[in-house]
């Protein structure tokens, strides 16, 4: 006969007896569910649930949730690989307490990340939590270096009464302006009420550039913290729009043409405390072990869209001259570069300075997303990697042999062309293992096969409200 107290398949010494504490207290602040979350190789968020009380089973034995998620798509269709696909199997979700927050925007609820792990207490190879705290782990052991990440969260929020699944702004305000602000300024100030309850600490939040766009940018973490907040913060927006009688998506097109929502990646790697983006004798300041990071990033960058940027609709984003960063170019402060050095203002660098990587959308799994960078990263950091040239301006007035000389190639334009690069980096296939990368193969061609032969208008709706 087993009991709580037996030895815990997925999560932790402490964890049953913690979660019984929490179960309790959680109970006494009137949350009468928690959500356990994850997301899946397609970019969208799945939950279990379980009654409060249900907490300390859960970190016990995990939550059943069957393995088949790895292989579906943003519609719910479900592709194959030689070993995913199948209605076979179960996986259990155990939730990893660090991260259980009361959920400000949902009364009565409480979140959490989960890890999953099979049933005979193993890590599985297709969970990208787990894959992103092996790069992590990486990263310190072999080189001593550990990383600080955020990501950008960019959105576009609609009136909730406009018919059907069309989008109508919830404002009309100019770009960047003040009338936004003020015309949905009870949401958003709903918005960072929710954050700061969370314990989110928000760095910004405005009106971005297309209509009803807004950001919100919040402090750095570790990256798998860094991904669980991703994560947060995007069920608090939603959940607060709900209550406002509003509605968001996080699509990378919500619409055909224009400029898309994006979900730029900010990393810095540090050793012993200290910043390797700043100080250094490189470029801006970078130490050569920054530059051939950087370098790393850059070079992988074609292979590396097929993860964070994964969905058809990245693609209507993913344009020239409109900030998006499609181009294998770096440069200091330059927003139409795939790299954006970042060395924040005088007197801070040694804190603020970071690589900022724009084809990111948050169709991207952000634990994929992040550790597949580190994986980049490391590869130019063991290769001691050369930065090439910096580019200023917008890289597509450059001639095509000035372009040629500088390295400086156009990032994939469709998903298709996408995985054919992942499909030929052996580097991140390396890095994800078979099982995951077979994965986003398998995921990224089924999305590219259920939109195929729709003009841009119709790809862009058929993930507006998906995301």
């Amino acid at each position: 006969m087993t009991t709580l107290a037996d030895p815990v398949p997925g999560g932790r010494p402490g964890d049953i007896e913690r979660a019984t504490t929490l179960s309790g207290e959680l109970a006494g602040r009137g949350v009468h569910g928690v959500v356990l979350a994850y997301v899946d190789t397609a970019g969208i968020g799945r939950v279990k649930t379980v009654p409060t009380a249900r907490l300390a089973a859960a970190a016990a034995w995990g939550v059943g949730m069957s393995p088949v998620f790895d292989t579906f798509l943003a519609n719910d269709s479900i592709v194959t690989t030689d070993v995913l696909g199948s209605p076979d199997g179960d996986l259990r979700l155990y939730p990893d307490l660090d991260g259980l927050v009361v959920l400000a925007g949902q009364p009565g609820w409480a979140w959490a990340p989960v890890d999953r792990v099979t049933q005979d207490g193993q890590r599985h190879p297709g969970c990208t939590r787990t894959f992103l705290r092996r790069m992590v782990t990486e990263a310190a052991g072999r080189h001593g270096i550990t990383f600080r990440a955020a990501i950008e969260v960019e959105w576009t929020v609609a009136r909730g009464d406009a018919p059907g699944d069309a989008f109508v702004p919830a404002t009309t305000g100019p770009a960047y302006g003040a009338t936004r602000q003020v015309e949905l300024g009870d949401y958003t100030a709903d918005v960072l009420a929710a954050c700061a309850a969370q314990g989110i600490d928000v760095e910004q939040v405005h009106p971005e550039y297309a209509a009803g766009q807004f950001e919100i940018s919040v402090g750095a973490l570790d990256p798998v913290a860094a991904a669980d907040r991703s994560v947060l913060v995007r069920q608090t927006v939603r959940a607060v729009a709900q209550r406002h009688g509003l509605r968001v998506s996080f699509a990378p097109a919500v619409v055909g043409r224009g400029v898309g929502n994006g979900g730029h990646v900010h990393l810095s790697a540090w050793r012993d405390g200290v910043n390797l983006h700043a100080g250094g004798e490189g470029r801006y300041g970078m130490t050569a072990e920054a530059e051939s990071l950087t370098a790393g990033i850059l070079a992988h960058l074609p292979g590396l869209t097929a993860v964070t940027a994964p969905s058809p609709a990245s693609y209507l984003r993913l344009r020239p001259s409109q900030w998006a960063g499609v181009f294998t170019a770096w440069g200091r402060e330059t927003r139409e570069t795939a790299l954006r050095v970042v060395t924040g203002t005088a007197g801070l660098r040694d804190q603020a300075a970071n690589l900022e990587i724009k084809p990111v959308d948050l169709a991207a799994n952000p634990y994929l997303a992040i550790g597949s960078l580190i994986a980049a990263g490391l590869d130019g950091l063991v290769s001691s990697a050369a930065l090439p040239g910096e580019t200023t301006g917008d890289p597509a007035g450059l001639g095509e042999a000035e372009a040629a000389a500088r390295g400086v190639r156009r990032l994939p334009v469709s998903l298709e062309r996408a995985v054919e690069e992942f499909r030929a980096d052996d580097v991140l296939r390396t890095a994800l293992g078979p099982v995951l990368a077979d994965a986003v193969i398998a995921v990224r061609r089924g999305e590219a096969a259920s939109v195929a032969g729709l003009d841009d208008d119709r790809v862009a709706a058929a993930y507006r409200w998906t995301y």
